[in-house]
């Protein structure tokens, strides 16, 4: 599986639906760490993949930010 793209998130053009996604990986992000906290089977790999992408969104959502003002 390879690691999310940058170039994929180019259909996310407003704030909102880039706060809708943030909001979305948050919560897998948190119900995988559930998974594992409860020793249930848990691919390793998610977590780096779901890390990124946040990382991504964030850094797009600041990037419309600073274009707006």
């Amino acid at each position: 599986m390879a690691l999310p793209k940058y170039k994929e998130l180019d259909n996310l053009t407003t704030l909102v639906d880039i706060e809708k996604e943030i909001f979305l990986f948050t919560k897998n992000l948190f119900d995988l760490r559930m998974k594992k906290s409860t020793n249930q089977s848990v691919k390793p790999h998610l977590f780096v993949h779901i890390k990124r992408r946040l990382a991504q969104l964030k850094f797009k959502k600041l990037s419309l930010l600073k274009q707006k003002s």
